[in-house]
This record gives C-alpha cells, sequence and structure tokens, in this order.
C-alpha cells in the first residue's frame, strides 16, 4: 500500500510556503496529508483594506489554498491540480491575529475534485468558508522544476 513520503510533504511545504506570493501574504502551509490540509497567515496591515478589515481576497487565498492542498496529496505523482471555481461565503471581520485556513477534501475524481476550507481567527471564530472545484492536470508540476523527493513510499 503506497503512503505519502514525509519527506515530500515536507519538501513541498518549504518550496510553496517559501514562494513569494506566499511571502507576500505571510502565509505557511503548517500541515498537509491525504484529505487534509492547513494554512496559517498572519494578520497584518498588508492584509487590510481601507476599513481596517480582513480584505476578502485574503480569506479567499487563504481558503483556496487549504482545499487545493487538501486534494493534492492523494494524486499519483507527475499529476497536478488547479481550481476551476471559488465559493466564499464571508461571515465575520477581522482586524488583527492569526487566521487559520484547514481545508477538506470532499471527492477527488479522475478529472475533477471539490475541497472546502474554513477560516477561522485566533479565538477559533469561523470568519470565512469556502468551496473548490479543481481540475486534474497531468503533468502539471511546480514551477522551476524543483528536485522533489518520491512523493510515495511503500507501507
Amino acid at each position: 500500500m503506497k503512503q505519502l513520503n514525509p519527506a515530500y510533504v515536507q519538501a513541498i511545504r518549504e518550496t510553496v510556503s517559501g514562494s513569494p506570493f506566499f511571502r507576500h501574504l505571510s502565509m505557511t502551509i503548517r500541515e498537509m496529508g491525504i484529505g487534509s490540509a492547513v494554512v496559517d497567515l498572519d494578520v497584518d496591515t498588508e492584509h487590510l483594506q481601507a476599513f481596517g478589515y480582513v480584505h476578502g481576497g485574503v480569506y479567499a487565498s487563504a481558503i483556496d489554498t487549504a482545499a487545493f492542498w487538501s486534494a493534492f496529496c492523494e494524486l499519483e505523482e507527475g499529476t497536478g491540480i488547479t481550481t476551476v471555481d471559488l465559493k466564499v461565503n464571508y461571515l465575520a471581520p477581522v482586524k488583527t491575529g492569526k487566521l487559520t485556513a484547514e481545508g477538506k477534501r470532499i471527492k477527488m475524481g479522475k478529472t475533477l475534485g471539490l475541497a472546502e476550507a474554513t477560516v477561522k481567527d485566533a479565538q477559533g471564530r469561523v470568519v470565512a468558508h469556502g468551496t473548490s472545484t479543481l481540475i486534474v492536470l497531468p503533468g502539471f508540476g511546480l514551477a522551476g522544476g524543483a528536485a522533489m523527493p518520491p512523493k510515495f513510499t511503500e507501507g
């Protein structure tokens, strides 16, 4: 039985969390595995809109990211996905603190997948929720072709 390689997970977390967009949003992947992912974001002034609250695009980015990585891990090596639809419900405003997006894969098929994510503030209050439709793309890999450990190990 194949198992997700912890070295692969660590390499992905480091590569993705170090990418320019993630650094810009102060966003990191804390956990990822088959069917789930957790993304953290420390709110700072660059995340705020003109009224002093976290911009909706920040919530959307956190939801998109957590949903994506919750679905990614079970795909065959050399296969990627990308978001084709994102639905976000904004439930409460946030001004400061940490946001945590918890992603859950709902279903992955051969062509399409569905995942969801819930964003919570530092007090554990649900502040946003969303769903993401993902399309499977064979041969779609990380930009720059970074060398990665094997995705799976035999268990």
